[in-house]
């Protein structure tokens, strides 16, 4: 199995994600030629997995690796294909294009199942939960829920559900008299934090686990407020549409996991604590 080195990913990764965002939008009416993927990587002995290394502790580089709770669960695939793996560490807008693009074989990154998204790729069984929660500095009363974002410097990570999540919630603010001061998006979600522990922001919005494990390492920083929506979301990974038998087997690997106690030991490992996942259910009306 080969990883490429932090230098490599440092320096080729806005270069895969320029190419991979240029190709994927002419794809997004037509998806790829796909189908047979997992096939090719069974022949060729080679897969090339698509990844935002920049997400804490889902997937975040250290001493030159990709490592964290979605590489343990890609090592235990990976293994049982026997097959060489070149990871790609692409920032977060370039995923979802090169996947459609054909830039890598599939998704193994923390992807938020979204109905929009459902009927474009191919969504895996979930790995983790993933709502979309609230983050302020500690011992700032000002902010104790949704509605208390009106007026005030609020921020995301650019093209993330939380984004999504915050535009409808500014809309609602503006349709009862004062939306956000300013939505500012981040590339990555560090630098978000970085802003809001620095005063340039007053809140960030992002997934509730990766919050739950910053709060570990920076005590004292920051407080979680709460969820900006109540209903319960999930996290997978990604295949092509026409690629449902790679999708299936990757489902199959993750099952495995989680019936073994192999997947909620890495979740105590990178999280602290456990998220049930189900096999069946997840997927919105209308998605593949």
């Amino acid at each position: 199995m080969a990883i490429r080195s932090s230098s490599w990913l440092s320096k080729h990764r806005m270069a895969v994600a320029v190419s991979a965002i240029a190709g994927g939008m002419l794809l997004l009416g037509a998806v790829a030629q796909a189908g047979d993927t997992l096939k090719k990587i069974r022949d060729t002995g080679k897969v090339t997995v698509g990844t935002e290394a920049a997400f804490p502790p889902f997937e975040f580089v250290k001493d030159g690796k990709i490592v964290g709770y979605g590489k343990d669960i890609l090592d235990y695939v990976i293994a049982d294909l026997k097959v060489e793996m070149t990871q790609l560490d692409v920032p977060f807008q370039g995923i979802m294009p090169g996947l459609l693009a054909g830039k890598f074989d599939f998704v193994a990154t923390t992807m938020q199942i979204r109905a929009d998204r459902a009927k474009k790729v191919a969504f895996t069984m979930p790995i983790a939960e993933g709502g979309s929660t609230l983050l302020r500095r500690k011992g700032d009363t000002r902010i104790n829920g949704a509605n208390d974002l009106a007026g005030k410097v609020v921020a995301s990570q650019l093209g993330t559900s939380s984004e999504r999540v915050l535009r409808a919630l500014d809309a609602e603010l503006k349709a009862k008299g004062q939306g956000f001061k300013e939505l500012k998006l981040f590339t990555s979600m560090p630098e978000g934090y970085l802003a809001l522990a620095n005063g340039q922001i007053d809140a960030v919005a992002s997934l509730l686990p990766s919050l739950s494990v910053l709060l570990k390492e920076r005590p004292g920083v920051y407080e979680i407020v709460g969820p900006l929506r109540e209903e319960k979301t999930w996290l997978a990974w990604m295949a092509r549409a026409d690629d449902t038998e790679l999708r299936d087997y990757l489902s199959l690997k993750i099952k495995e996991l989680r019936d073994s106690g192999k997947l909620y030991e890495f979740q105590d490992k990178w999280f602290g604590f456990r998220m049930e996942v189900p096999d069946s259910g997840f997927i919105p009306a209308g998605g593949i």
